[in-house]
């Protein structure tokens, strides 16, 4: 059966869209690459690109749209409210069909190889790929952001793995490596105060104390005048999104604050959000896989 591989990277540019499109391209013009989606949000100034296909295809695809990124994306000029330290911020490879995490990690440290031969890219292996234990987590990674990534660099701990001990002047460095589905989840908040979504976000994160297999901060939306907690879910198996949603709600009305609205990022397995409804409508007994008429089509 043939393998089947996902990448989700995020590029820093979520308001241009001719350099957004011109991304994108070098996903659809890769033969034996699936453009799946992208998602652009003007506050973070960022862009979701979701694809999958044969391990070489989206290789090379891969290495196209990081080459095009550097070209196009100066973050000496970006602003946005996602912390970000390079054009190609995140680079992820998730195993989908026939293709074990190891054979992720093996793509992730070629696509890394490559990166900064083709693209003059420092990168940085992290989660599974990480070459060193405190290089798993990505926010650690980008921890200084683009603005202090140059100095982070000289220090031993924190040289690339692939690229020299240098960022690009532009373009900052990215972060390749492979990792299991993640849902990027927001939950919007009735009041600008971003402050309350900070609280909000420390709470129920994992490293201060709150749910497993959550990351979470608070971030202001201009464009709609709003705070929102910003959440990635590393294992919706684990930690469903109705107990982040309704942990937040309860944080929320200590200050008098509700939730709005929820957005997904990307694309999200069907189950998490058949867990969702099975909670909230509390149906008994409830097989998706019986029970849900698109399952038998499939």
């Amino acid at each position: 059966m043939a393998k089947i591989i996902e990448s989700v990277p995020n590029i820093s540019e979520g308001r241009d869209s001719g350099i957004i499109e011109a991304c994108v391209d070098q996903i659809r013009q890769t033969p034996g690459c699936t453009l799946l989606q992208y998602s652009s949000d003007t506050s973070h100034n960022r862009t979701v690109i979701t694809y999958m296909g044969s391990p070489e295809a989206v290789e090379e695809a891969s290495v196209k749209l990081a080459k095009k990124s550097v070209e196009l994306i100066d973050l000496t000029k970006h602003t946005g409210e996602h912390p970000r330290m390079g054009c190609v911020d995140v680079m992820p490879f998730i195993p989908i069909k026939e293709v074990s995490v190891e054979e992720c990690v093996e793509l992730s440290h070629r696509v890394g190889k490559r990166i900064a031969e083709e693209a003059d890219l420092p990168v940085f292996l992290y989660e599974q790929s990480a070459s060193a234990p405190h290089r798993q987590n990505l926010a650690t990674v980008r921890k200084g952001q683009f603005e202090g990534m140059a100095e982070k660099v000289k220090g031993a701990e924190w040289i690339p793995d692939f690229g020299g001990q240098r960022i690009h002047p532009t373009g900052g460095v990215v972060a390749v490596g492979a990792r299991p589905p993640l849902i990027a989840f927001n939950i919007n908040l009735n009041t600008a105060d971003v402050s309350i979504a900070d609280r909000i976000a420390k709470i129920i994160r994992k490293a201060g104390g709150g749910l497993d297999n959550v990351k979470a901060m608070g971030v202001y939306l201009e464009d709609r005048n709003l705070a929102q907690v910003s959440i990635n879910m590393t294992d919706f198996n684990r930690t469903p999104l109705y107990r982040v949603v309704e942990l937040t709600k309860v944080e929320a009305a200590r200050y008098g604050v509700s939730v709005v609205g929820t957005e997904i990022i990307g694309l999200c397995p069907m189950k998490a959000l058949f867990d969702s409804a099975e909670y909230y409508l509390q149906i008994e007994e409830f097989d998706a896989q019986v029970q849900v008429i698109e399952n038998h089509l499939l």
